[in-house]
């Protein structure tokens, strides 16, 4: 039998380890619960979870804990194209849903997106209800309170909200700075005779060849390329209306980010800067993200994707030659015809360029169909056709020489960090403005007729990989790359000094 007094040392020594134990988890409790914690809301859909997802990881990395939202939409569909760990989060990075009424997907993605924007007005109520949530579990858990909202502009009823809780808010707008100062001079294009129209069957000749000159860093620019919901006098426009209140309730957010860097839109800040508050050029985010050597946000994944990855397309690509293979992607709302979409794949196939084609289970209008059996034929050992892929991964191939895009801003800030040349079909909301730039500003791409034809789209493709023409923009595209680098790689880079200045910002006391 053990002696008395070591048994009784051995069990003050087990309740010291405990205590200690104890004492242990309640400081780590108290440190986690100190942190500043930033909700992150972004608008329901790809293009907008992605970057907003991005930013929370920055911010994760600068000791934010993070509770990112999205819909219980979302939540299934996401469910579909990834695992459910993947959702389990992280001590400090963690998913809340709440209840969205969005109908049924219909046929028409534009439509669907104002009907999105219209139901957001639902999300107010259980968003108030997420936060007093959120800050109840601080008292119980490890979960610190609420510090501050990150909002994309078009979720503006995160500022009542904050308004009522007290919390700091920014708003974050993911697309382009050209874009976006477009819509400041909404009063002024409705004032003047270039959209005293209802719709554009009314359009008279050579309306859309008329030039805006006062628009401070879009000067110059036709009224084609203007966003297509500025073009038309149309007071229920939703998605003109949303963008309008979003910059009317800016006033009283903190701050303004914008997913873009400063050598590309240099003045088009300059001029945002007197409009906003402090505005802060942050991007570009996927190589700005790709800088953190950090296991958690590893485990996160680069992207939510609402569409399964075929990354085998990876594969496909590592067989090809450097350069040699067009990459085709409309992004995850444009909607075509039938007809242009056989223009588009006879153009392809007659280019007789390898191609990698996105083509989404909605991307066709009305019936679905399929492309010609002899095209697919003909084309069977230079192309590859998939629902979605891993877009970033896949325009930094070695083997990608071009992007057909639409000009979706995610795909193009992608397409300028990979340095890729770009062939333009823009299909709705800014797309038009960022093609102009593309082509015009920047010089990275050419672009295609609305009125897409196979011809036009051969050529097209041909001078893009072969001639010198494809070789002078895809000079321009490394030229945009190495300053996307200069943004991003160091800290004294203009996103990193912007990022500083952003967490600074929402740790001030006195927002």
């Amino acid at each position: 039998m053990r002696p008395y007094f070591l048994l009784r040392a051995s069990i003050l020594l087990c309740d010291c380890k405990e205590k200690l134990g104890e004492c242990e988890r309640e400081m780590e409790s108290k440190a986690l619960t100190k942190k500043p914690h930033a909700v992150c809301v972004p608008l329901p859909a790809t293009g907008h979870i992605n970057p907003m997802l991005k930013l929370a990881k920055l911010l994760y990395h600068k000791g934010f804990h993070i509770t990112f939202v999205y819909t219980e939409y979302n939540h299934k569909r996401l469910l579909k194209s990834r695992c459910l760990d993947s959702f389990n989060g992280l001590p400090n990075f963690r998913f809340e849903t709440i209840p969205h009424d969005f109908p049924p997907l219909s046929l028409n993605a534009i439509e669907d997106f104002a009907v999105l924007l219209a139901s957001m007005k639902n999300c107010q109520d259980p968003f108030k209800d997420l936060l007093l949530k959120l800050n109840g579990s601080s008292s119980s858990s490890s979960v610190p309170p609420v510090t501050c909202i990150v909002s994309d502009m078009l979720m503006n009823f995160t500022v009542d909200a904050a308004v009522e809780f007290s919390i700091p808010v920014v708003f974050f707008w993911i697309s382009s700075s050209c874009s976006l100062i477009c819509h400041f001079y909404t009063r002024q294009l409705h004032e003047s005779s270039y959209t005293a129209l209802k719709d554009e069957s009314n359009i008279t000749n050579g309306y859309l060849d008329t030039i805006i000159d006062f628009i401070p860093g879009v000067e110059g620019i036709p009224m084609r390329y203007i966003p297509i919901s500025l073009r038309i006098l149309d007071p229920d426009n939703i998605i003109q209306k949303f963008i309008v209140n979003g910059i009317e309730r800016s006033k009283k957010v903190a701050g303004f980010i914008i997913h873009t860097y400063d050598a590309l839109e240099k003045d088009v800040l300059s001029a945002l800067s007197s409009m906003l508050p402090p505005v802060y050029s942050i991007g570009p985010l996927p190589y700005f993200t790709n800088q953190i050597q950090d296991n958690d946000l590893y485990l996160l994944g680069s992207n939510l994707n609402l569409w399964h990855e075929y990354s085998q397309c990876l594969e496909w690509l590592d067989s090809k030659e450097p350069d040699s293979v067009l990459y085709v992607s409309f992004g995850s709302t444009t909607i075509m015809t039938r007809d242009q979409m056989v223009e588009f794949a006879w153009g392809l196939a007659n280019s007789k360029k390898n191609f990698l084609w996105v083509i989404r289970s909605d991307l066709l209008s009305g019936d679905s169909g399929s492309l010609p059996a002899e095209l697919l034929a003909d084309t069977k050992e230079r192309s590859l056709l998939v629902n979605w892929c891993p877009q970033e991964q896949v325009l930094n191939h070695a083997s990608i020489g071009g992007f057909l895009t639409h000009c979706g801003w995610m795909s193009n800030i992608e397409a300028l960090c990979a340095g890729v040349p770009m062939v333009c079909w823009p299909f709705s909301f800014d797309h038009p403005t960022i093609c102009w730039f593309n082509c015009v500003k920047w010089g990275v791409g050419m672009e295609i007729d609305n009125n897409v034809k196979r011809d036009e789209v051969e050529r097209l493709v041909r001078e893009l990989m072969d001639v010198a023409k494809g070789k002078e923009i895809k000079k321009k595209a490394m030229e945009w790359k190495k300053l996307a680098e200069e943004a991003t790689t160091s800290p004294n880079g203009s996103s990193w000094k912007n990022l500083d200045a952003i967490v600074k910002l929402l740790l001030s006391p006195n927002k």
